[in-house]
């Protein structure tokens, strides 16, 4: 049975007296679900004092937000997975529609990210559309498309260690939530498609995040629907009090 997670991606926000502080406060509020998995991806810098902190907690986890797609090298100021692998941190993002915006990443280049981190971190790897794209009826095809060329190379086996998040980025930041009809059919379109390359029993064991502007008022209407296991959260992953508000929706 897939778990249920909310992975917080903190982006470039907290310094680390003040990410120390969240997990904290965090740690310290009214009792989170153990059966929900709570995934940290806080800046590098915090990455190996967060999972130290978190050492003790089974239904914890931390993630980096970002690795390189090659495994060493003359590559200023870049981390690789064997790196951030090497804090503690057991899952790292790929694919956020912000790198693949502002930082040009590619189908291809995800990949290798991919490859490259598989065998030491779990990815949490993102998909979606852009407004032009949904307004044009054409997001599905575009989601086929980041699956089959970034993901759909692996064998069954490492396909079966993924997470996927959707992310529509149209609804990143901006305040606007794709409806639970809309997300749930994205998200039902997603597991189809798994499970026309590699299967039931892995399409049905894949979970699926969502990641568009999710937060405490509209977690729990997201969270009952069928195909949608949890979510990414951004903005809202920066108070303690909204995040364990959207971890307590299920």
């Amino acid at each position: 049975m897939r778990r249920k997670i909310v992975a917080g991606n903190w982006k470039m926000n907290k310094t680390l007296d003040q990410g120390l502080q969240l997990v904290d406060e965090i740690l310290s509020s009214s009792e989170t679900s153990s059966q929900v998995l709570k995934i940290i991806a806080p800046p590098y810098i915090h990455l190996a004092a967060i999972a130290e902190k978190l050492s003790s907690r089974e239904d914890f986890a931390v993630a980096a937000q970002n690795c390189h797609h090659l495994k060493s090298g003359a590559f200023t100021g870049e981390v690789s997975a064997e790196m951030i692998a090497s804090t503690g941190a057991k899952y790292v993002i790929i694919g956020h529609s912000e790198r693949r915006s502002f930082a040009g990443e590619t189908n291809d280049i995800l990949s290798q990210k991919v490859n490259i981190a598989i065998d030491k971190l779990t990815p949490i790897f993102c998909i979606g559309e852009n407004v032009d794209q949904r307004n044009a009826n054409t997001h599905l095809e575009t989601i086929r498309a980041q699956l089959k060329d970034a993901l759909f190379h692996l064998t069954a086996a490492d396909f079966g260690k993924i997470i996927i998040a959707y992310e529509p980025v149209w609804a990143i930041g901006t305040g606007v939530t794709a409806t639970s009809h809309q997300a749930q059919g994205v998200h039902n379109f997603i597991r189809t498609e798994i499970n026309k390359k590699y299967g039931k029993e892995i399409s049905e064991n894949t979970t699926i995040l969502y990641g568009g502007s999710c937060n405490a008022q509209n977690a729990q209407e997201l969270f009952s629907c069928i195909d949608i296991d949890g979510g990414l959260i951004g903005g809202a992953s920066l108070k303690a009090t909204d995040i364990v508000s959207i971890i307590n929706s299920f």
